[in-house]
């Protein structure tokens, strides 16, 4: 079983920055890939960034340029730092975590941003 602790979600204006964080326990040696997703009122949960355990990371178009995320391996954390942030990027962040050997996805409880224009 592996743990997710999202925290950093906050109400900031638009071009502000925020820097959200995931902290992982429990069973993190099988843990792949983690990344964000988010999930605004009335729409489905979306792709945001990915890292793997090799350090290459992904990003949804909608936020490339202005988002990175990163992992610190030992503080089994990961960021996800936001720039230029948007009133669209409004949504519930949830940190994701993919263990490929039990071949499923773990999720955190989620942590709210909030970008007012």
């Amino acid at each position: 079983q592996v743990q997710l602790v999202e925290s950093g979600g906050a109400l900031v204006q638009a071009g502000g920055s925020l820097r959200l964080s995931c902290a992982a326990s429990g069973s993190i040696f099988s843990i792949n890939h983690m990344g964000w997703y988010r999930q605004a009122p009335g729409k489905q949960r979306e792709f945001v960034a990915q890292i793997t355990s090799g350090g290459s990371t992904n990003y949804a178009d909608s936020v490339k340029g202005r988002f990175t995320i990163s992992r610190d391996n030992a503080k089994n954390t990961v960021y996800l730092q936001m720039n230029s942030l948007k009133p669209e990027d409004t949504a519930v962040y949830y940190c994701n975590a993919f263990a490929l050997v039990e071949g499923r996805h773990y999720w955190g409880q989620g942590t709210q941003v909030t970008v007012s224009s």
